[in-house]
């Protein structure tokens, strides 16, 4: 295949090189009629560039391959089979690929440390959650993917699951055996979907993680937008074998997805595949040479502490992603939340995510000197002021135990059944119609359906006091918690 070749960049090219006319939507016809306060910061090259596919660039159905040739170019690139752009995000993209797997009352295998947009996915299309727990590290309260020993221990306990959504890498970095746990689930004929939303990166250079594809895994969902070079909202899914049918999955996406597709999320993604294919192993080379510096100038500051290669070490992680850089601030007497504040409102540094115990950030091919260099004198400066901040009341961790909730009612059912609010410490016994997700990451320490504990409360409520944000919470002060009624 020919990859200096960017369908849609090209079409989207010629069709402003014809500077047509249309005369249906967007309704601001390529930013004539956007509001010039809003040009001036966005651009016009944005609105130029924002073309419907259908009687523009292209269309699934109607058109010339235009999209269709774009995404053989990047299933050749990753080494998938088959391959689908998708512009609503993985939050959007893995509801579709668990619907193309089980339907509503089949059973799934779901890792327990999801995100909050796998659990929407089981609440939408109504499959029976069997949860396979993490392997939690309670020394960091930290939660690594799960070991294929876990996944077919629960195979065998459930032989009526239609496959495993597996979460690697997670938030922090860490990354599953995903080769073990896709032999688990072929062992018993089942696909394996991976949702490997931070991990569009890891086929391009042979130092960084196993990817799913390289791994045997079935069905791999990855956001380009988060380690790679396309607009927010870019996901794709790649497809091998024959356990999960591409009829199946398109027709589940057109399902879910939008007729409304964005050319600018298409556009991103095939020129991202070109970039990768024609300089990704350089880029991603220099990027690990200079997450290495990053990693061994925070290994020397005080108070901070790095998670590294000991987590592969201890049997925590099958691998680690060293372009995400993890570090536990606690030794500072801060959270996390308040390291991430104080690096905004200080340093003007913005951390990808941040919880009670840490602060993470990422090095990606887009990184340079000035980069690396503001984010360790920023570490520097959080580490020399950490004692000017103002302490919090502590937040309340709980055992690892204590996360594994009782499953009372599908979370389906929960959700849409008769809920009341009441006050928290009244929800102790309840059963959960809501959930709750500490953001960022956004895993749901309470997913619908699950029996309230007085030490998931009390975690939820001091991290809440510590300044944690749970959004999805009904009441976000969490005063009060969204239950069934009885």
């Amino acid at each position: 295949m020919d990859h200096s070749r960017v369908p849609v960049l090209e079409a989207l090219q010629e069709f402003r090189r014809r500077g047509d006319v249309v005369y249906g939507p967007p309704g601001h016809k390529q930013g004539q009629g956007a509001d010039p306060r809003v040009v001036d910061i966005v651009g016009e090259g944005v609105f130029a560039s924002d073309v419907l596919s259908l009687n523009g660039l292209d269309d699934r159905r109607e058109s010339q391959g235009v999209l269709t040739q774009a995404e053989e170019l990047m299933a050749h690139a990753v080494g998938a089979e088959r391959t689908f752009f998708s512009t609503c995000g993985s939050s959007l993209s893995v509801k579709t690929a668990m619907l193309a797997v089980a339907g509503p009352g089949e059973k799934l295998l779901v890792s327990r440390n999801a995100h909050k947009s796998v659990i929407a996915a089981v609440i939408v299309n109504g499959v029976e959650p069997v949860w396979v727990h993490p392997k939690f590290d309670a020394e960091r309260h930290l939660a690594h993917p799960p070991e294929p020993d876990d996944v077919r221990r629960m195979l065998r306990a459930h032989p009526d699951a239609k496959g495993m959504l597996l979460i690697t890498p997670t938030d922090w970095g860490s990354c599953a055996d995903i080769r073990g746990v896709a032999r688990a689930c072929h062992d018993q004929d089942v696909p394996l979907i991976v949702d490997e939303a931070w991990g569009a990166h890891l086929p391009f250079h042979p130092d960084l993680p196993l990817w799913g594809m390289n791994a045997e895994a079935d069905l791999v969902v990855t956001s380009v937008h988060k380690m790679g070079g396309a607009i927010e909202q870019s996901s794709v899914f790649h497809l091998q074998g024959d356990r999960v049918s591409p009829e199946v999955l398109k027709q589940r996406e057109d399902l879910l997805g939008t007729t409304s597709s964005s050319s600018l999320v298409y556009a991103t993604l095939d020129g991202w595949r070109r970039h990768m294919v024609e300089q990704g192993h350089d880029l991603l080379e220099a990027a690990l040479r200079r997450s290495a510096r990053v990693r061994e100038a925070v290994g020397a500051l005080p108070g901070l502490r790095l998670m590294g290669p000991e987590a592969v070490d201890a049997g925590l992680a099958a691998e680690l992603d060293l372009l995400r850089i993890t570090i536990d601030v606690r030794e500072l007497g801060i959270s996390g939340m308040q390291a991430a504040e104080w690096l905004r409102a200080h340093c003007h540094v913005d951390m990808g995510s941040s919880d009670t115990c840490r602060i993470g950030g990422q090095i990606t091919h887009a990184d340079d000197d000035r980069t690396e260099k503001l984010l360790i004198d920023s570490l520097h400066r959080l580490v020399d002021h950490a004692g000017t901040i103002e302490a919090r009341t502590p937040v309340r961790l709980p055992e690892p135990s204590a996360l594994e909730l009782e499953q009372a009612m599908l979370p389906r059912d929960a959700f849409f059944a008769d809920a009341e609010h009441v006050p928290a410490d009244k929800a102790v016994g309840r059963v959960a119609a809501e959930m709750l997700s500490p953001y960022p990451p956004g895993v749901p320490v309470v997913v619908p359906g699950e029996v309230i504990t007085t030490d998931v409360v009390t975690y939820l409520r001091t991290g809440v006091a510590a300044g944690m944000l749970v959004p999805d919470a009904a009441d976000p002060t969490l005063e009060t918690l969204r239950v069934t009624a009885r």
